[in-house]
């Protein structure tokens, strides 16, 4: 239970602000010694209060933006028998002197050893400050200086936001969603998650979303797809074949249209000039108004501008880092540590396309099917494969997880492609459900829906789950960054070693030998970090 529920000083009514256009955080939580105040160990006396450079200045910023904040802490030292629940509220004060007014105070006065539900990393603090603040752990940016604050704020569902100080380990840098030096960049960052549609757009005509890549990526464009269509008379989606079964469980998009796109596409066939006057000839045949080209930030939108300007398409708009000349109407620019949902939704404002009213921004399919395929929910479901080799884990490690995870008293289905039959049998055992060639991605998703959490690399059932709200534990390979392709605002767990030699390379085959950065991930690192995940709310 958490020690000091509720505020520690009245704040009145909480006005409803969460719909505002744009806004995807309600309340920013801050972890307290070391992020807020100075880090005195045991602290129970005010005068030792000393607030962290910028603070005052940050936390009024936030406020004047309209956005609640709270502190979460962890507090050993009241059931040390160190200080007394009455000095920690003292110190409270003192800190809401310096301050200002904080909107919900958390503390967890349990020990180490005690297993509560509220000790970070556990995410019950948050959880429970998001509630009393009237919102959801999704609308939620937890700010903390080490790497219990972000592993409590992803089990939450939050975003972590890791401002370092000398105590920081390096590694909890490298794992971090998004980290800022200082309490001022951290605010920059939240306030900048801001998405209002650009002004001066008409509502109405046909709109092409361009989104030609796999079939994860095209599940993360969802809540702008979502802002396109709620913008127009009609949205006809351009994708990849990769990307066409996900394409297809998406709401509100009215047509789509598949092509192989050679300087996209990981397998690129030749150009072929057949094939891309073919192309044109469909787009112009559309007859669309105008096109958003979505696109990660090492891919160009200039060549799909190029065939979309000889389609006759009047006004174009993309994220283009490379001169655009007069291919672009909309030549957005954007921060690239954003999660890729966000720089989608982005694209879309600076096209004048808002989310609609009582959207919330999250990924979301149509509502998949109850499946057949395993009788009772709340199981834990392996997904062993991958979309690329250098993000899957060790079949081996996957199979020792299994043993462990049923061991401990989860039922295990474990699911992949057919041509994944042999990897799924030798991963299930003799101990798990194998689905393996059973499920295509509807059905994937109907058994990612009833399923507790699901454990797998960084490919696109971990997109699917966070469509269908099912926490995941992410065994998640550096080559690509975290917060970037993390699962978008569901509860999840980070395992791998963050600092290993392929971070950053976005290597498609492993390049260090032994695959270091997954085969560190033991079999009990999966099955604490389903139990962590166990408490998440859907």
């Amino acid at each position: 239970m958490l020690w000091a529920r509720g505020t520690a000083f009245p704040v009145g009514p909480i006005e409803d602000r969460s719909d505002l256009p744009g806004r995807l955080t309600d309340a920013v939580l801050f972890d307290r010694d070391g992020t807020l105040i100075r880090d005195v160990p045991y602290n129970g006396d005010p005068e030792a209060v000393v607030p962290m450079p910028g603070a005052r200045a940050a936390l009024d910023r936030l406020r004047a933006a309209g956005l609640r904040v709270g502190v979460v802490t962890n507090q050993s030292g009241i059931a040390r028998g160190v200080i007394t629940p009455a000095q920690v509220e003292a110190v409270h004060a003192r800190m809401a002197q310096l301050l200002g007014r904080f909107d919900d105070w958390r503390v967890c006065p349990h020990h180490e050893a005690a297993g509560c539900p509220c000790r970070k990393p556990a995410p019950g603090m948050i959880r429970e400050a998001a509630g009393a603040l009237g919102t959801v752990p999704a609308r939620c940016v937890v700010v903390g200086d080490i790497g219990r604050d972000m592993v409590a704020a992803g089990a939450a569902g939050a975003l972590g936001m890791l401002v370092p100080t000398e105590v920081t380990r390096p590694e909890e840098v490298a794992a971090a969603p998004a980290y800022a030096p200082d309490l001022a960049g951290a605010t920059d960052w939240i306030l900048s998650r801001d998405f209002a549609a650009t002004p001066g757009r008409r509502r109405g005509g046909h709109v092409l979303a361009v989104r030609a890549d796999s079939a994860g990526d095209v599940l993360l464009t969802g809540p702008a797809l979502r802002a396109l269509r709620a913008g127009a008379d009609r949205l006809t989606l351009l994708c990849g074949p990769r990307g066409e079964a996900a394409a297809d469980l998406l709401p509100d998009v009215d047509e789509r249209v598949s092509w192989h796109t050679p300087w996209i596409d990981p397998e690129p066939k030749p150009v072929d000039a057949v094939k891309v006057n073919a192309l044109i000839d469909r787009i112009a045949g559309l007859a669309v108004d105008e096109a958003v080209v979505f696109t990660s930030f090492h891919q160009s939108p200039l060549p799909f501008a190029l065939l979309l300007r000889l389609a006759g398409v009047l006004r174009i708009s993309a994220i283009s880092v490379d001169y655009p000349g007069s291919l672009l109407d909309v030549r957005h620019r954007v921060d690239d540590t954003l999660p890729e949902a966000e720089r989608a939704l982005s694209l879309a404002a600076a096209a004048g396309f808002g989310r609609p009213a009582g959207d919330d921004g999250r990924l979301s399919v149509r509502r998949p099917p109850r499946t057949r395929l395993v009788p009772d929910p709340g199981y834990v479901v392996v997904h062993p494969g991958a979309s690329v080799p250098a993000r899957a884990c060790p079949p081996e490690r996957l199979r020792e997880a299994v043993v462990a995870l049923t061991g401990a008293g989860n039922r295990v289905v474990v699911t992949g492609s057919p041509q994944e039959r042999e990897l799924t049998r030798y991963v299930a055992g003799a101990e798990a459900v194998d689905l393996g060639g059973r499920t295509r991605l509807p059905q994937l998703a109907g058994v990612l829906a009833g399923a507790a959490c699901l454990v797998c690399a960084n490919t696109g059932p971990a997109h699917l789950a966070a469509a269908v709200g099912t926490p995941v534990v992410s065994l998640f390979a550096p080559t690509v960054p975290f917060g970037r392709w993390a699962p978008y605002r569901v509860p999840h767990v980070r395992l791998g070693d963050p600092l290993a030699g392929c971070r950053g390379t976005r290597a498609a085959t492993c390049p260090v030998p032994g695959h270091p950065c997954l085969s560190s991930v033991t079999a009990a690192d999966v099955v604490d970090a389903v139990a962590l995940l166990g408490g998440a709310e859907r």
